[in-house]
């Protein structure tokens, strides 16, 4: 598969087979999705499998806000935590910021993972949608997140029930411009 398949080709995927996800296919996502670049290769990204009892625990308490992403993570066979090591992307040694994004750089490094990861589960087969309506402060006293993390983002990640068709893209015309 081209890069360019595979960005044409993943979809956010939001129903799911009941089909187990193979641990050591987990594993070489996550291998793939380290090489996601980030700040002077602070490699900030953590991710946490979550699967059984505490994946339903999540489901049915995380999502007050929006409900349905509820029902979407109990259709996953596994749920990926997305989290950050704080103060180091976007920090120089001593804690100051680097630049007058100050630590805006920890979400954007994390965002590039989370895709990337997305790309990878792709090619390998599964789908994957990242959520970010939930409580975060519940589900990262569920799931323990150390103080020196944060918890940024769900992907719930399987194989996908049925085809997901492509939205309506805007016009590159719309997108670029030229100075």
């Amino acid at each position: 598969m081209t890069a360019k398949e595979c960005i044409l080709g993943r979809r956010s995927i939001r129903k799911f087979t009941d089909q187990a996800v193979d641990h050591a296919l987990l594993e070489q996502i996550v291998e793939e999705a380290s090489y996601a670049p980030s700040w002077k290769h602070t490699q900030i990204t953590r991710y946490i499998a979550v699967e059984g009892d505490l994946k339903e625990k999540i489901a049915a308490e995380g999502f007050s806000a929006y409900p349905p992403n509820g029902d979407i993570v109990r259709s996953a066979p596994v749920l990926m935590a997305i989290t950050f090591i704080k103060n180091r992307s976007g920090f120089e040694r001593d804690g100051s910021f680097s630049t007058d994004r100050e630590g805006g750089w920890q979400m954007f490094d994390t965002g590039i993972a989370s895709q990337t990861f997305c790309l990878a589960a792709y090619e390998h087969g599964l789908g994957s949608v990242i959520l970010g309506i939930f409580d975060r402060p519940i589900i990262s006293e569920i799931l323990g997140i150390p103080e020196d993390r944060e918890l940024v983002c769900l992907i719930p990640v399987g194989y996908a029930q049925g085809d997901a068709v492509a939205p309506k893209r805007k016009a590159v015309s719309d997108l670029l411009s030229y100075q």
